[in-house]
């Protein structure tokens, strides 16, 4: 196949794939922890446990990456078997009314679908255009987005009229794993290249290597962290009587999923654009900002105005964050090594996304909402410091200024 025809078939497949994705999302952002805490009246360990499903299968993707890699197998063919296999966990988990097999069924689901973007990602530097990556990329994400806050209003309604419905959510997410991997089942992508080595996580050793991936994976650290325990902890903020809002099913889902989404399906395109043509590291300096702005807008707020615009601000940044955090290692790797490269990425990713809903839940019982807001903040505001010198170094050599295509598009 031509490299026109695959890029074709895989940006038609990708955008329907893309609303499986937001279907997803939306469950991962609110609906799941939602359900944790209104039909089940779960304690932070357990909530901790449903918000970091999707953070526990990126922490498994080096091993994902390298099994793959072992038997053989084209990318798309790894991310089929995952998807397939978190469909079946959401099925059985919409059967049984209990909490453990709930939790277990939810983290273990989504571990399944975001354990595979590493392989993803190999697809993309295969069958993508590196000068339109992130145009192409993008608009998929547009999709995704839009299925996201379809989703997330209609999924509010569900529960709104009766949170014993969520067993159609459960079904909803397993509906979309499968589809997912009817659309993967025929995506072109070539079998992983194999070292010969046998350590699942002999990736790490590109931290040791290379510099610049190693610095930007510290700030990163950083910068993530503070991000994703701050989160769940929207829905935490927003639903648990605690803090004195107490907000409906629906609202909280129009705050944390639909108005986000409206928000990023705005800026997507843009973010694309520039992710093609401006320097890397200054791009996720300005994004951090816009996250640091995001989080101390909306938790220390308590009117519905604060709130509204912290989520615009969010959903704004979160838009040139999807672009950023699922291609920026085809800018740092070489290519037959891009799996590799991002298996390292999302294994990090998950490392703090475990890590984080965990500090962040227990932190907020012993200490105001307000007080995590501004930690997350300043956390922030150390990764953007830390990134400045070496953006400024490459500001200077013309690294990663990529030229205009021949098209002028």
């Amino acid at each position: 196949m031509s490299e026109p025809d695959r890029t074709a078939l895989t940006y038609r497949l990708e955008l329907r794939k893309a609303v499986a994705q937001g279907v997803l999302e939306a469950g991962g952002a609110t609906f799941l922890l939602l359900i944790a805490l209104r039909w089940f009246g779960a304690g932070a360990t357990a909530k901790a446990l449903v918000a970091s499903g999707g953070s526990m299968g990126l922490l498994l993707s080096p091993v994902v990456v390298s099994t793959v890699a072992r038997l053989g197998w084209p990318a798309a063919r790894g991310a089929m078997a995952l998807a397939l296999s978190g469909g079946v966990l959401f099925l059985v988990t919409a059967l049984w009314d209990w909490l453990p097999l709930y939790v277990f069924g939810a983290m273990v689901g989504m571990a399944c679908a975001t354990a595979a973007v590493p392989l993803m990602t190999q697809i993309y530097q295969e069958n993508y255009p590196a000068r339109r990556r992130g145009k192409l990329y993008s608009r998929t994400v547009m999709v995704r987005i839009a299925a996201v806050a379809g989703f997330s209003e209609l999924g509010g309604r569900l529960l709104s009229a009766d949170i014993s419905r969520f067993r159609w959510i459960l079904i909803a997410f397993a509906a979309a794993l499968f589809y997912g991997a009817s659309c993967l089942a025929r995506m072109p992508s070539r079998p992983l290249a194999d070292d010969g080595g046998s350590h699942p996580f002999r990736a790490m050793r590109f931290l040791r290597s290379d510099r610049v991936f190693r610095h930007v994976l510290i700030c990163w650290m950083l910068m993530g962290f503070a991000n994703l325990m701050m989160l769940p902890m929207r829905v935490e903020y927003l639903a648990n009587e605690r803090y004195g809002l107490s907000l409906d099913v629906q609202m909280v889902a129009l705050l944390t999923g639909v108005i986000p989404s409206v928000a990023r399906l705005v800026m997507s395109q843009l973010w694309g654009w520039l992710f093609d043509r401006v320097d890397f590291l200054a791009l996720r300096i300005f994004l951090n900002i816009g996250f640091a702005a995001a989080i101390l807008t909306f938790f220390l707020s308590d009117s519905l105005t604060g709130l509204v615009l912290g989520a615009v601000i969010f959903g704004a940044s979160n838009s040139g964050g999807d672009v950023a955090w699922g291609l920026w290692v085809t800018k740092f790797a070489p290519p037959a090594q891009t799996a590799d490269y991002m298996s390292v990425h999302t294994f990090l990713t998950g490392v703090r996304g475990v890590l984080a809903p965990l500090v962040a839940f227990h932190f907020a019982h012993q200490a105001s909402i307000s007080s995590l807001g501004w930690l997350a903040a300043g956390l922030i505001g150390a990764a953007s410091l830390l990134l400045v010198p070496e953006a400024w170094r490459r500001q200077q050599t013309g690294a990663d200024r990529p030229a205009l295509p021949a098209d002028g598009r």
